[in-house]
């Protein structure tokens, strides 16, 4: 996220904050009344937040997305926002580096998360989304597939000024059937492999589109708007990342400071999800958070935030 952005997102939220107070529903800015933003406090499903970590490579300076390994138990991937190269790191939950990769024949103008997906045969890929889209003046934006790297105690020595490779990643390009977007938020779910993307608004809620993405095709891919959602937050579509659990049965997904749950019910139909009410979940403290992941087991969930040495924050499901 561009420094402008996140200016005028600021200014965005003084605003919002003085025009309230002056209605006089609520007396302080959003972000300084958790109960305010947070209507009917967070969900009882989860246990408080704890810090299990704190990220130790000053390499990552911009945790913009987060993913487990669906191969590698106990391994999280994350990546740097723009204005970085096309690099993967793997750490582990306390924030111990375990190996920084670069994606082969893939470019990193604005990665803004990253997914893991397991395929039938058992192969596990990572799925990199070139998404962002600030200034509005990208027609299409590209998904990066890369077979996932195994990690080994070899890789603890890698580096950016000497990493090791990846398998060539895949690209496929995609776009908006009506308007360019922005946006922040890329899952997969694994009974498809269908790609979601949630876009990042500050004047309405979040669109929803699905994407069944061609790898390496070379044609763009048209997605298909399947929803919109609505955070019990200011603004209330203002999404930074989220990931869909391993069984398909809940979504997470969080904005700069909190995090929201979606649960699919009795419904045998995924997309069906959309329509629920998200339910806040605690993640206690990030500077600005824009990276959230569901454990491999679904047992808990990972966060991160920008800055060097973020904590890793786990929230266990009860």
């Amino acid at each position: 996220m561009s420094n402008r952005t996140i200016a005028e997102f600021r200014g965005l939220v003084i605003l919002l904050a003085v025009v309230v107070g002056l209605t006089g529903s609520c007396s302080q800015a959003a972000s300084s009344d958790r109960s305010e933003v947070d209507p009917g406090g967070s969900s009882s499903d989860y246990e408080k937040p704890v810090v299990v970590g704190r990220i130790e490579s000053n390499e990552i300076t911009e945790s913009s997305g987060l993913a487990s390994s669906l191969c590698q138990p106990g391994i999280l991937w994350t990546h740097n926002d723009s204005g970085d190269d096309a690099f993967i790191f793997a750490i582990n939950s306390k924030g111990e580096r375990l190996g920084t990769w670069l994606v082969k024949d893939a470019r990193n103008d604005d990665w803004e998360d990253i997914a893991s997906y397991k395929d039938p045969t058992g192969t596990c890929y990572l799925y990199i989304g070139d998404i962002g889209n600030n200034k509005g003046d990208s027609s299409h934006q590209t998904i990066f597939r890369v077979k996932e790297p195994g990690v080994s105690a070899d890789a603890e020595s890698s580096s950016k000024k000497s990493p090791l490779d990846t398998e060539p990643a895949a690209p496929a390009l995609f776009k908006y059937p009506e308007a360019v977007h922005d946006a922040e938020t890329l899952m997969v779910l694994q009974a498809t492999g269908d790609v979601y993307i949630m876009t990042k608004r500050v004047d309405g809620p979040s669109a929803v589109f699905k994407i069944q993405p061609q790898f390496g095709s070379g044609a763009a891919t048209v997605a298909q708007r399947v929803g919109e959602v609505s955070l019990p937050a200011v603004p209330n579509g203002l999404l930074t990342g989220g990931a869909i659990s391993p069984d398909g049965k809940r979504v997470i997904i969080c904005d700069y400071s909190s995090a929201y749950e979606l649960q699919l019910g009795t419904s045998t139909n995924f997309d069906d999800i959309w329509k629920q009410k998200p339910v806040p979940v605690n993640l206690g403290e990030r500077k600005q958070g824009e990276a959230v992941t569901f454990s491999a087991d679904g047992g808990s969930i990972f966060a991160t935030s920008e800055k060097k040495n973020s904590p890793v924050i786990e929230v266990k499901r009860k």
